[in-house]
């Protein structure tokens, strides 16, 4: 397999997380608003949820949106 196909399907991969993690704290969420645990205990929970999701998709998001280096500089500090 090429680099460039290594990069694709690390991509790939790493998309298909997130795809995957979206769906499950949808459903997290969906379940939350069917409980009984009161607006407080709800309230609690949320904000949770919307942590762990934020830590669990943010990283994954920055490796993909990060700039591709695929030369190092030469000393005057331009990439050849």
């Amino acid at each position: 397999m090429s680099r460039e196909d290594q990069r694709r399907a690390v991509r790939e991969m790493r998309e298909g997380l997130i795809s995957q993690l979206e769906e499950l704290y949808g459903a997290a969420f969906e379940q939350l608003a069917s409980q009984e645990l009161g607006e407080g205990g709800i309230a609690r929970l949320t904000q949770l949820l919307l942590r762990s999701r934020e830590a669990a998709i943010t990283p994954l998001q920055e490796e993909i949106e990060a700039p591709l280096i695929t030369r190092a500089p030469d000393q005057a500090g331009q990439v050849l």
